[in-house]
């Protein structure tokens, strides 16, 4: 236990890796940016992916290997666009920053140390376009002594100008192989012990994102100690217990629709968030043998309804309940003579 007592830094941070090369999964990438490191040729670059699969941890790497801790301040602007997404801030902060040129590139303290400064815009899908568009000209003007790292999850919203004058780079969805080899070091470091139960569990309730993975694994070691089981992940992880979601479709497939409403007063009662509940019954309805793909169909489609309904901000009960009353239907093989329309 005494690991666990020694630091409150969050492990995320505390296990973020410090060079490009100990990026986990992402070896096309890292191949790339290492060659990129040894000449310091450094084009502006675009990092999208799924979160938690290591872009904003690499494009910090790059910044700190290349300056070093002594130039990195003065160097490196990092900005978080969802928070400093207008146009005010690209005409004033970055703008600014970029304009101002830096001396000629010599070596210092071992580190490269390029003639250009980076900045750093995490979360760039966030930036309305108009601030996009008004970077378009800073990016040309200032070329010379600024490069721009953009980081985002959905390369879509990025307007195509600005996708066009960068490098792409796409992070990819870590393999629970590549996760459980992390978990398993930072359970060494801090003198936990997880089953392969719970390992597995981990990385299925993570989807892929080490940094949720970390924060579960952080999470269950500060409430249930050194010891770890697969019940207590799913606790702290806001997962509804696969049990919960079996017993609703039980319910569903049994044809009473007052077992039916019990079900989902009973997640309703629990708290647990109905947009989850969804997303796990799309998981077991796809997978289940018992169910007809044009039931599967008559159900997903539901599900996709519903979730709609739900970011609309409808009612969570009223909503499981309509995919209670279809799902019973389509089990069942009843009429659709209702629809429902949140």
């Amino acid at each position: 236990m005494a690991p666990l007592l020694q630091s409150s830094q969050p492990w995320v941070e505390k296990y973020r890796p410090k060079q490009v090369k100990d990026v986990a999964h992402q070896d096309e990438v890292v191949r790339v940016l290492t060659n990129t490191l040894e000449t310091t040729n450094c084009p502006h670059m675009l990092f999208y992916g799924p979160p938690g699969t290591g872009k904003t941890t690499t494009a910090l790497a790059i910044a700190h290997q290349l300056f070093g801790p002594e130039l990195y301040k003065s160097r490196v602007l990092e900005l978080n666009a969802s928070d400093d997404r207008g146009i005010n801030v690209v005409r004033t902060k970055i703008k600014g920053f970029a304009a101002v040129a830096v001396g000629s590139g010599q070596r210092q303290g071992g580190y490269p140390c390029p003639p250009y400064k980076i900045i750093i815009l995490d979360e760039a899908d966030s930036m309305t376009e108009d601030a996009q568009n008004a970077l378009r000209r800073t990016m040309e003007t200032y070329s010379k002594v600024t490069r721009f790292f953009f980081i985002c999850n959905y390369i879509s919203r990025i307007i195509e100008p600005l996708a066009s004058r960068c490098a792409k780079f796409r992070f990819k969805p870590l393999s629970e192989e590549i996760m459980t080899t992390r978990i398993l070091h930072i359970c060494n470091e801090e003198g936990l012990n997880l089953n392969a139960e719970a390992l597995s569990t981990l990385s299925s309730i993570s989807q892929g994102d080490l940094r949720r993975a970390i924060t579960y694994l952080q999470s269950a070691a500060r409430l249930f100690g050194s010891s770890i089981s697969s019940k207590d992940l799913i606790s702290v992880s806001g997962v509804v217990p696969q049990e919960v979601v079996e017993a609703f479709l039980i319910a569903c497939k049994s044809g009473d629709f007052d077992l039916a409403n019990k079900e989902v007063n009973n997640v309703i009662a629990e708290g647990y968030p109905v947009s989850q509940m969804l997303s796990q019954l799309l998981e077991v309805v796809v997978e289940a043998d018992d169910i007809s793909d044009e039931q599967k169909a008559r159900i997903c489609k539901k599900l996709g309804e519903a979730d709609k309904c739900l970011v609309d901000g409808a009612d969570e009960y009223l909503q499981l309940l309509d995919v209670a009353g279809n799902t019973m239907r389509a089990l069942c093989n009843m009429p659709q003579e209702f629809s429902y329309e949140c």
